[in-house]
């Protein structure tokens, strides 16, 4: 439970650090307010591509090895973020945070009904309830965990506004290269983490599920109906759908 904890914090982190990203590239990478949105967009567009193949491939994987492979691709989305500090490329951390997702995607397929079997049915919504809690703890420190990295002090975006207004521009590229640079060792440090995540994973014995077990443990037979005849499943969606757009609007304008 431990382990699995873990992966709904880096969900939380990983995503929640976009509301930091969005202002510090539009300052680094001299964006419009309309292109540093372009952040949520390469991030959550994954989510409507990738998920049916996330589905996919977890019948052939497995959920264990799913969850491995998730982390090892969200490592190379935030692998890609070392390139794009150097060279100040908005495009790289674009398909670094698409990437990034992708992993993200398709670690979330599988832990989401992993943590539902790893316990009595009875108590599905009690750990669910607890993977929310990872989640949205890491939501709230991920930004000033990153902020805290890579900004010194408080008011220092402020005085390095002013001074690009006046700099030169061999001015303006020293001191827009030495902010980008601030991001190399958080992402080093998240590449490690999430690398060091899937090993952990791969190395305990955490048990291993099929589509089958977990139509056991819920006591119920596979339905071979259409997808969108399930009803309640569509409603379900639309309310993820609307709860998550008002979330991510103010969570990644308001800063």
């Amino acid at each position: 439970l431990l382990i699995i904890g873990s992966l709904f914090f880096i969900f939380g982190f990983v995503t929640w650090a976009n509301s930091i990203l969005i202002p510090y590239f539009k300052l680094i990478c001299e964006l419009s307010i309309q292109q540093a949105l372009l952040v949520a967009f390469a991030f959550y567009i994954s989510y409507f591509l990738m998920a049916f193949p996330s589905s996919y491939i977890l019948t052939k994987t497995g959920y264990k090895n799913g969850m491995i492979l998730g982390l090892f691709i969200m490592a190379l989305g935030a692998l890609l973020f070392i390139p794009a500090a150097n060279s100040r490329e908005y495009v790289v951390f674009l398909i670094g945070l698409f990437v990034q997702a992708t992993g993200l995607t398709l670690l979330q397929t599988a832990a989401n009904p992993y943590i539902i079997v790893l316990g009595p049915i009875e108590s599905a919504a009690a750990r669910m309830s607890i993977m929310g809690v990872c989640n949205k703890t890491a939501g709230a420190i991920a930004p000033i965990l990153l902020i805290g990295a890579i900004v010194r002090n408080p008011d220092e975006i402020d005085h390095v506004q002013k001074q690009l207004l006046t700099a030169t521009i061999g001015q303006k590229d020293l001191i827009l290269n030495d902010l980008s640079s601030r991001l190399l060792i958080p992402y080093v440090i998240i590449v490690f983490v999430l690398v060091l995540l899937g090993l952990m994973i791969k190395l305990t014995r955490l048990p291993e599920i099929k589509d089958k077990s977990i139509a056991k443990q819920e006591g119920v037979e596979h339905d071979h109906a259409p997808l969108f005849k399930h009803t309640y499943m569509i409603l379900g969606a639309i309310a993820i759908f609307c709860g998550v757009n008002v979330e991510v609007l103010v969570v990644d304008t308001i800063i």
